[in-house]
């Protein structure tokens, strides 16, 4: 498979992860070729001791990227230093080469939404995440990548496709882009939109890596559950992103109902296949 892309830095992260849970920290730890792993920021103690199955992943040298959940990045609300300097404490705990987070609220006045919440492709809405990311860059001890979401629907009052939205916010801040296929893939299925089109206007010279997850059709939704299969389309998307510029590093992401052993080793397998990078289990 050809590929534009440069060879990556050798601290960030490289070829297939797979996201790291105490559910499945045995397998992980069992996987013989694995270069990097990604854990949500928020289950880890900045002030240690890490959990027993990251600690080894880190003595081996994988390196680990600490991905947040809670920051709301989005919000009219400055973000929490807490949550902040939370976040950049695990960043040192586990050396990581850079964080990542959502562009999303979850919450407001106070309110826990318990979601990712999506933003109106708005002016004032890039305004905000814009501040929020400078803020939190300014607190970070490393570079920040941000994920775009997965919604069920547009604002009445966007102003700014996906991608113009997007590179907005990237050009404004120099973040990193976390680009999620399986977030691309329901988009597009929920909300219209060609995938592939999308990826041609992205920056991808500015993915960090990328996410690819499961999900499932119900109630005329495809809803990104990441509790199922890797589906198709979303393998699909992987050689197409690949076509048009290999990302550095690829993740699989499940969070609940774990498949055999097997099973997680063919889907991540499926991802060495469709990016040409080696298998790691």
């Amino acid at each position: 498979m050809t590929s534009a892309s440069p060879e990556p830095t050798p601290t960030g992260p490289y070829g297939v992860g797979v996201g790291w849970r105490p559910e499945i920290a045995g397998f992980v730890a069992g996987l013989p070729g694995l270069r990097f792993v990604e854990v949500v920021a928020e289950t880890v103690n900045p002030a240690g001791p890490l959990p027993d199955g990251l600690a080894e992943l880190c003595e081996r040298g994988v390196t680990v990227v600490p991905h947040g959940v809670k920051l709301s990045l989005g919000g009219a609300e400055p973000v929490d230093p807490a949550r902040l300097a939370h976040l950049a404490g695990v960043a040192a705990a586990v050396n990581a080469p850079l964080v990542s987070e959502h562009i999303a609220f979850v919450r407001a006045g106070g309110l826990e939404a318990g979601h990712l919440l999506p933003l109106p492709r708005s002016r004032e809405a890039v305004a905000a995440v814009v501040a929020n990311v400078r803020r939190a860059q300014a607190e970070l001890p490393v570079p920040l990548a941000l994920e775009p979401i997965a919604a069920l629907f547009d604002w009445p009052d966007d102003e700014l496709d996906e991608a113009d939205f997007l590179t907005e916010i990237l050009d404004a801040t120099g973040a990193l882009l976390l680009l999620d296929l399986a977030n691309v893939h329901a988009n597009a299925r929920n909300r219209g939109g060609d995938p592939r089109a999308l990826l041609d206007r992205l920056p991808l010279d500015r993915v960090a890596y990328v996410h690819v997850a499961g999900g499932a059709e119900q109630g005329n939704f495809y809803h990104d559950t990441h509790t199922d299969p890797v589906p198709v389309e979303v393998l699909d998307l992987v050689g197409e992103l690949c076509v048009r510029r290999r990302p550095p590093a690829l993740l699989l992401e499940r969070d609940g109902h774990y498949p055999p052993a097997a099973e997680l080793r063919g889907e991540l397998d499926a991802l060495a296949a469709a990016s040409g990078y080696p298998v790691v289990t």
